[in-house]
């Protein structure tokens, strides 16, 4: 059987290229697709989940919802952007009730996904962000999964 794994790295040299990069992904996402975003702190997670946000027609201000672990956003698909870094195993996630938007009807965007790896769905797309070669450089490798 062939795989349908497949893999691009991009370099992204504004907060602003990463919305756009971001935007381009939303072109592709159906209802249900669940985004494992990969990285440090300060790689640029939630910038690319707010240039998701924007794709997606969502007005408000988008934050990190470290505290609140699950925002939810309402647009042309709902966006729930889930920051799993205060979570210590996929157990305590799946009592915050995060198998419902595992299985949702929208796009989930999960911070620090790498917490909860036996949880997520086949055909997750693995987003890993780092730092480039000067302070606003991201390079943002994106790795689309089997479907299921």
């Amino acid at each position: 059987m062939e795989s349908t794994r497949q893999s691009s790295s991009i370099v992204s040299h504004s907060p602003q290229e990463t919305f756009r990069i971001a935007a381009d992904l939303v072109q592709t996402l159906k209802p249900g697709t669940v985004l494992a975003l990969h990285g440090e702190l300060g790689a640029g997670k939630t910038c690319f989940v707010q240039g998701l946000a924007r794709a997606l027609g969502i007005h408000r201000a988008v934050n990190s919802p470290t505290f609140t672990l699950i925002n939810e956003y309402r647009g042309t698909l709902p966006l729930h952007h889930v920051d799993l870094y205060r979570i210590r195993s996929a157990e305590e996630a799946l009592g915050l009730g995060l198998d419902d938007y595992l299985h949702g009807d929208g796009i989930t965007a999960i911070e620090w996904a790498e917490r909860i790896q036996p949880l997520l769905p086949a055909g997750t797309i693995h987003i890993r962000m780092e730092a480039g070669a000067t302070p606003n450089d991201r390079i943002i490798a994106i790795k689309r999964g089997e479907k299921p």
